[in-house]
């Protein structure tokens, strides 16, 4: 069976383009940047139900995401997690933070109301990620 992105991850994020094996997708929260890494498997909710091969690619893509946050934001803390309590599809979350955001110190989970982040704001991101992370293998379908 194809990939299929859940409807909310859809709903909450941007596309930005694909690795070997997995989406990479904006968040719309106007907030951090804040990256989702979706494997592009069916029926994958944890990490450890995917091959080891595939395991490797995912720890590989993500540490590609973690340096370009890095790298272009400079933030005091990444927070990467795999959570999947309302989305069960498997994705990474991957979130630049920063000692004067709104939240800090706690986790984003259940402290963060963020409004959308606005269009242009949003397209700006979307293209900086991709002109960063296309060098290392991410592609973008038209």
């Amino acid at each position: 069976m194809s990939f299929s992105l859940h409807p909310r991850l859809a709903a909450d994020s941007t596309y930005v383009g694909d690795f070997a094996l997995s989406q990479l997708r904006l968040a719309g929260a106007d907030f951090g940047p804040w990256l989702l890494l979706i494997p592009r498997k069916h029926d994958i909710e944890e990490i450890h139900h995917l091959s080891p091969s595939d395991q490797q690619t995912l720890w590989q893509e993500s540490a590609l995401v973690a340096n370009c946050l890095e790298s272009l934001f400079t933030p005091d803390k990444l927070n990467i997690a795999a959570i999947g309590n309302l989305v069960p599809q498997l994705h990474l979350h991957h979130v630049a933070r920063f000692r004067d955001d709104a939240v800090w110190p706690n986790p984003i989970w259940g402290h963060l109301h963020a409004n959308p982040r606005p269009g242009p704001q949003q397209t700006a991101l979307v293209n900086q990620f991709r002109d960063a992370l296309t060098p290392q293998g991410l592609t973008v379908l038209s």
